[in-house]
């Protein structure tokens, strides 16, 4: 099996990958057509334009509305299907090797029950957004941005500023909540083996107790720095309106913007929020799925190698 996830999702899943590319460059290129509409809605009626024209403007917000829901919906399927028969496939190939390997002792048991039924829903889950997230999510941020600019640059400069913090906080929380993860994973794997021994053997379940303990504090630390991260980014993100509306409105007061733009690049941070976090969370993702992956392999392979050596007995 190839080493890491994002390879294994492109040689096992490279053709269902490649659609799902399709549908999520589809998905953002509608992105920044809603903020433009509503930008001449509101244009139009502070101009006390025509009636017809904000009715023909409103009917086309809502079939743009209509398009882009109706791409995501099918994204959203088309991602759980190739995610379910990626889990599929992956339990097939751990009960297949698990049972070429015969019968094993309570280390590899618990290892066996922890890969088929736990570990390989990550990675399968992992799997069908593993490109069309990030590429679905960057190019709404791109788009949106480039909008922005062309509509404001000044206004637009001056709202994403406060973004720029995030750049640095967010790696580094991330970075320790993936050192937290991995530790996670690591634990609870060597639990469900301590479990399954203490079983058998009648070892008693004191020993289970300090690990089980070491995963509710590293998971107790990994949700204090999740909602950190979620606070600051939030704070920047209404901190980054509060100054397009003043300054917007401002501008908008003297007569260098219209009273639309403030509202799009209001509506256009709006839109920045989803996909920046959406993003933030793949990559927080992407290493502890990654951990999880090898793990899975390193089990097929271990498991193999206890295959090939009763098969050699036998013979």
């Amino acid at each position: 099996m190839p080493r890491t996830i994002i390879t294994y999702a492109l040689r096992r899943t490279g053709l269902h990958q490649a659609g799902l590319a399709m549908l999520s460059v589809a998905v953002f290129l509608l992105s920044t057509a809603p903020l433009e509409l509503q930008r001449r809605i509101v244009n139009t009626i502070v101009e006390r334009g025509a009636l017809e024209t904000v009715v023909w403007l409103a009917v086309a917000y809502a079939g743009v509305a209509l398009a882009q829901q109706s791409l995501k919906l099918a994204l959203n399927v088309y991602r759980g299907w190739v995610a379910e028969s990626t889990v599929r496939t992956l339990r097939a190939e751990a009960g297949n090797t698990a049972e070429a390997a015969g019968r094993m002792n309570a280390m590899d048991t618990g290892v066996e029950v922890s890969v088929i039924i736990e570990e390989v829903e990550p990675i399968g889950g992992f799997t069908g957004v593993s490109v069309s997230e990030p590429l679905l999510q960057g190019g709404i941020l791109v788009s949106v941005i480039v909008y922005m600019l062309y509509l404001d640059p000044t206004l637009a400069l001056v709202t994403l500023a406060f973004f720029l913090p995030q750049l640095v906080f967010v790696p580094l929380l991330q970075q320790a909540i993936n050192l937290r993860a991995r530790a996670r994973i690591l634990t609870k794997r060597g639990l469900s083996s301590d479990i399954v021994d203490a079983a058998a053997t009648d070892a008693g379940w004191r020993r289970v107790d300090e690990p089980i303990a070491r995963v509710f504090t590293l998971n107790m630390g990994i949700y204090k720095l999740k909602y950190t991260m979620n606070l600051l980014m939030n704070l920047m993100h209404h901190s980054a309106v509060a100054v397009a509306l003043g300054l917007g409105g401002w501008f908008a007061l003297d007569g260098r913007i219209e009273v639309g733009t403030v509202v799009a690049i209001v509506g256009g941070l709006g839109k920045l929020n989803d996909p920046w976090g959406d993003l933030v969370n793949w990559g927080r993702e992407l290493p502890v799925v990654e951990v999880k992956y090898r793990l899975f392999v390193a089990a097929l392979d271990r498991l193999a190698e206890v295959a090939g050596g009763l098969s050699s007995v036998r013979t």
